[in-house]
């Protein structure tokens, strides 16, 4: 019987492989919608802190995704369609709704 390569040694990232960011976030929920939208469209990707930059630049953090370089242009498009897609919300319009939520009295 022939040996079948396992499914999970061909899926490991080349580590001389050239990464590039395409994303960056001082919000980790943002950068995990990020990271699900990306897994969902089947590019691998890598989601890191950036707070190891903490000591010798304070106030700089965040998360960081990167992309095998052949996907980045993919993702980016992905990513910028995303945003065009989730309606901005004005602040005066959301103070409207809130208000009606208040009880009155």
């Amino acid at each position: 019987m022939a040996e079948q390569p396992n499914a999970m040694a061909e899926a490991k990232p080349d580590p001389n492989e050239k990464l590039v960011k395409v994303f960056d976030s001082e919000q980790e929920s943002e950068a995990m919608v990020v990271k699900g939208l990306l897994d969902s469209a089947g590019i691998d990707n890598d989601l890191a802190s950036a707070s190891l930059l903490q000591d010798a630049f304070p106030g700089m953090g965040g998360m960081l995704i990167t992309v095998r370089e052949e996907d980045a242009e993919r993702a980016r498009q992905l990513i910028a369609e995303s945003r065009e897609a989730v309606p901005v919300v004005d602040a005066a319009e959301d103070d409207d709704a809130t208000e009606e939520l208040r009880p009155k009295g």
